[in-house]
């Protein structure tokens, strides 16, 4: 009977023991992570956000890229094929334009990523989610699927003889009316690159990219519809691609001598090409600006 009383007090003298040792430890607390704050929302608002490894070095060795940039030549076509003929079919067949954008996109957003305009190319190397190599050869790339696009729509305007319509082109630039194209073209531009920069976030559901996207594209091109026909008096499609705009004649043939025609011809580059791109920077920082402020996550 003693060694039970024994064993048992031994027991109860361990279990005091480790009861107290478990007291003596000390509590850690675990550090919950802070709330994102103003000053840091916007750390690393410049930062990489593309592969790093990518350079002029490397970026040709890899097969995938000849794909995005043959899918950059032909998404370009098309919506540039898209283009010409909804300047031909008027603002009615811009519901038509919308789904067919939505198509060509869904199509050729595995290949590239479906930037299918520079001015979407140079925000993204401006807000460097893109490295500068590769959004170069996107460029070359786009300019050459448009140009395949008017060979084709010319060829068929061609072969229709007397009784095709003549082939769209670009109002010619009146005087006093630069800064009217020009604020047209930026604002429809940074419209298109916002909406794009928004779309990004969606990814993961190409449909929803895409349809994303082209609202952005029909709304840009009501509101430069708008502005220039019902408040501006001018009756002018605004492309709001450079890439598309290099096609349709926007730079002058002839001229009374050698230095009006090259100022024509850089007021064009700076209104079709130069201030676009500028929008397209503008709306891919608002994007990421507004992003920042509302202490969303980066997009990438």
């Amino acid at each position: 009977m003693a060694t039970k009383k024994s064993n048992k007090s031994t027991k109860s003298d361990k279990a005091k023991s480790t009861k107290s040792k478990a007291a003596a430890k000390p509590v850690v607390k675990t550090e919950t992570a802070a709330p994102k704050t103003e000053k840091a929302c916007f750390v690393g608002f410049f930062a990489r956000k593309y592969e790093e490894k990518e350079s002029i070095l490397t970026i040709f060795i890899k097969h995938k890229f000849y794909g995005a940039l043959l899918g950059e030549i032909l998404g370009t076509m098309l919506i540039a094929l898209l283009l010409l003929s909804v300047s031909l079919m008027g603002i009615a067949s811009i519901a038509t334009y919308g789904f067919a954008v939505i198509a060509v996109l869904i199509a050729v957003y595995a290949f590239s990523g479906a930037c299918l305009n520079p001015i979407i190319v140079v925000g993204m190397m401006a807000t460097r989610r893109m490295s500068v190599i590769r959004g170069v050869m996107y460029i070359i790339a786009e300019i050459l699927g448009a140009w395949l696009g008017w060979l084709i729509f010319n060829g068929f305007h061609l072969a229709g003889g007397e009784s095709a319509y003549d082939m769209p082109a670009i109002t010619a630039i009146g005087e006093n009316q630069f800064w009217i194209f020009a604020m047209v073209e930026l604002l429809g531009a940074a419209i298109i690159a916002f909406f794009y920069a928004r779309a990004i976030k969606y990814r993961r559901s190409v449909f929803t990219f895409a349809a994303v996207v082209a609202g952005g594209i029909i709304l840009a091109v009501l509101v430069g519809y708008v502005a220039s026909a019902a408040f501006l008096g001018l009756n002018s499609n605004f492309i709001m691609n450079p890439a598309v705009a290099l096609m349709l004649q926007i730079f002058p043939t002839a001229g009374e001598s050698f230095g009006e025609i090259l100022g024509g011809i850089c007021q064009a580059l700076s209104c079709f090409a130069l201030i676009p791109m500028i929008g397209g920077v503008i709306g891919f920082y608002l994007s990421d600006f507004l992003g920042r402020v509302s202490l969303e996550d980066p997009i990438k």
